[in-house]
């Protein structure tokens, strides 16, 4: 018998990612599949944009903003963008689309985007550095994303948390290294 891509990735993965895509095969619809990756995509790229642009400002990454033609681009703009290039996607009504991972990806890092300069879009100012409010944003945000993932998949993170508890008590008791 032919091994086909999925049985070969499956080979390749440690017994504990195993079980977790088996705990996601038994508990998740596609449809909370794709809210699921959505509501991480969202998670960790507001996220990495709030590092970046920490970052950016302490100068301890080594590149700076972007801009085009002298003007400053905000990251709502690559948010705006994806979200229109989505709505392409909708419009067109292609199927195999529709509840496709990447498309999750897409929607909640577009959205993370747009969100994380929701306060620049509001008042039309550049206030993203602004002490008011900035920080019941972030946590804001942060716990509602957090809620969403865990909201989505609430049966899929218990068997999560029951399969890791018991491969960590496995290692432990018998001093294999983690990852057999």
């Amino acid at each position: 018998m032919r091994a086909t891509p999925t049985h070969r990735r499956a080979r390749t993965r440690s017994p504990l990612v195993q079980r977790w895509h088996e705990a996601a095969d038994r508990h998740l619809s596609p449809l909370q599949r794709s809210l699921l990756v959505t509501w991480v995509s969202f998670g960790v790229t507001f996220g990495t944009v709030r590092v970046i642009t920490h970052g950016i400002r302490g100068g301890w990454l080594p590149w700076g903003n972007v801009s085009a033609g002298g003007r400053h681009l905000h990251h709502y703009n690559l948010g705006i963008a994806t979200l229109a290039g989505l709505g392409l996607v909708a419009v067109r009504g292609d199927e195999r689309a529709i509840g496709h991972p990447a498309v999750a990806v897409a929607y909640g890092s577009g959205t993370a985007l747009i969100c994380d300069e929701f306060a620049l879009l509001l008042d039309l100012q550049d206030v993203y550095w602004a002490k008011q409010g900035r920080l019941s944003v972030d946590v804001s945000l942060g716990v509602l994303s957090t809620l969403g993932a865990y909201l989505t998949a609430k049966p899929f993170w218990h068997e999560v948390g029951t399969v890791t508890r018991h491969h960590v008590a496995s290692v432990a008791a018998h001093g294999l290294h983690p990852t057999g």
